[in-house]
């Protein structure tokens, strides 16, 4: 019997692979805030363990026998909701699959390649150690909300919070240029990002491109997704797409995203080069490329995540006369990425993610200037 220490963050781990279990504990174990309390090889087996000690934050396997990640999930999250950090082989199939295990409410991922699973997760230790004490902060509320999933048919103006009415209502007409949005989120952004298109009127928006950390094969899932989902264009970057109104470009996992303006409007980059606050792609190298293609005509916006990635980039895009938005704190998973942006001035409007998105609405009524 493992002794509980209460002054750390009691963890749980799930997965079929003996390898990999050892691997998690002895990456959780060597940090001073968090202890494993116990692992397990299955749901039915994690089931047991969690009648006797309940954990703080769980890390689970996608593929388990007897009964998937899946299904363990959306029956825990229904039942106890508890942050859960998924596990998933970086593959293709696997990728849509955890893009699922978000909607259906994990906090996070961690992405593994297939073979040489002890080394390799031993080189992510500061990934997993991250995400597991990022897991640990989300709000309970936050985690509650998966509990009535079921889609519910609000208005824009049943949806925002109490006191941003009036700041929507205040919007007045953007008139600039050749406007361009561009979106930064990280931990929780997939779905964030989903409730934010959801919220858009596609045929009046303007360009949208989006860098969400997210690694190969996951963009391209992502991507997928929302083109199915919406009536945006939505595609991975590709170097020479020319934007149009209602296109969205996701940025390609392990790949910048840039924008260069031309004569009649902007284009697409996507390429290689070192990781920027330990991203690749990095929403500060999106931001400063907006910043210098599209200046007051540009329009910024941070959403939930942890770090500071955008934070410096968004300020550039200020400094040039773009409006820029933040998630505000209330509703927001992770609110480091937001907070860094505010506390550096480089925010001029905060609102939930569905208040942003009925505030671009308004603004664009008739149609981008």
């Amino acid at each position: 019997m493992v002794e509980v220490r209460n002054d750390r963050i009691k963890v749980l781990v799930i997965d079929d692979s003996v390898t990999v279990r050892r691997a998690l504990e002895e990456i959780i174990n060597t940090a001073p805030d968090m202890q494993v309390i116990g692992s397990a090889a299955d749901a039915y087996e994690a089931r047991e363990l969690m009648r006797t000690a309940m954990p703080d934050v769980i890390t689970l396997d996608v593929e388990m026998p007897r009964m998937d990640g899946l299904t363990f999930l959306d029956k825990l999250m229904r039942a106890v909701p508890v942050p859960v950090v998924m596990i998933s082989s970086l593959t293709q199939e696997n990728a849509l699959i955890t893009l699922r295990s978000l909607e259906l409410g994990a906090v996070d991922y961690i992405a593994k390649p297939a073979k040489g699973l002890f080394i390799r997760l031993e080189d992510l230790a500061d990934e997993i150690l991250e995400k597991i004490r990022a897991a640990n902060g989300v709000p309970r509320s936050w985690l509650e909300r998966h509990r009535f999933r079921e889609k519910m048919t609000l208005s824009p103006e049943q949806v925002l919070e109490a006191d941003e009415t009036d700041i929507v209502q205040g919007a007045a007409r953007f008139t600039k240029p050749f406007p361009l949005i561009a979106l930064g989120a990280s931990t929780g952004g997939t779905i964030a990002i989903e409730q934010f298109l959801r919220r858009l009127d596609a045929k009046l928006m303007p360009p949208i491109v989006i860098v969400q950390h997210i690694p190969p094969f996951f963009s391209r899932s992502f991507a997928e997704r929302l083109d199915a989902l919406f009536d945006f264009s939505v595609s991975e970057a590709v170097t020479g797409h020319e934007l149009k109104p209602g296109d969205v470009v996701v940025a390609e996992g392990g790949r910048h995203l840039l924008v260069e303006r031309t004569p009649s409007g902007y284009t697409v980059i996507s390429r290689d080069g070192p990781r920027v606050n330990r991203h690749r792609p990095s929403v500060d190298v999106l931001f400063r490329s907006v910043a210098a293609a599209a200046r007051d005509s540009a329009i910024g916006i941070i959403l939930t995540g942890m770090g500071n990635d955008g934070a410096k980039g968004m300020l550039e895009m200020q400094i040039g006369g773009a409006l820029t938005f933040a998630q505000r704190k209330e509703g927001c998973p992770v609110y480091s990425m937001p907070r860094a942006a505010v506390e550096m001035g480089a925010v001029r409007i905060q609102l939930s993610v569905e208040g942003i998105a009925t505030y671009l609405n308004r603004i664009f009524e008739g149609g981008p200037a």
